[in-house]
């Protein structure tokens, strides 16, 4: 699998933001040769990882970024959302800050919000580093063909 970076975004964990990180996919995705169809199921997707990622941040409290990373490979777009403590602030997160998160996570809709991610990319994977927080979402969208 030949990786080729593609781009790198770093926005404030704000909803407002979501439509920059959906404009690079679709423009990385349409210079790859993904249908509409595969596009718009992508932009989907990505506004689902990155509100989740939102409310992650939300209960870690602070400031945060979203570090979106885009790469292709021979036959898929990948991207990255991963949620990171904004520049100005400590690399990571306090054990309260895990702990209040792990408390308010309701676990049902967040089940849901990850099958419904799923439902419009061919690989969603989540990563929660337990100690530090860290959350990261890797979606994968395959070229048709």
């Amino acid at each position: 699998m030949a990786k080729r970076d593609l781009a790198e975004l770093r926005i404030p964990a704000n909803s407002t933001f979501i439509p920059v990180a959906k404009r690079v996919a679709s423009t990385l995705g349409s210079q790859l040769g993904l249908s509409l169809t595969d596009l718009d199921e992508l932009s989907i997707a990505l506004t689902q990882a990155c509100d989740s990622a939102i409310d992650a941040a939300d209960d870690f409290g602070g400031d945060h970024d979203l570090k979106l990373t885009y790469f292709a490979t021979n036959r898929a777009l990948v991207v990255d959302v991963d949620l990171l403590p904004a520049l100005h602030q400590a690399s990571r997160h306090s054990a309260e800050a895990v702990a209040k998160h792990r408390e308010l996570v309701d676990v049902e809709m967040q089940r849901l919000a990850y099958e419904m991610i799923r439902c419009f990319v061919d690989d969603f994977r989540t990563q929660i580093e337990p100690r530090t927080g860290q959350v990261r979402f890797r979606m994968v969208k395959h070229l048709a063909g």
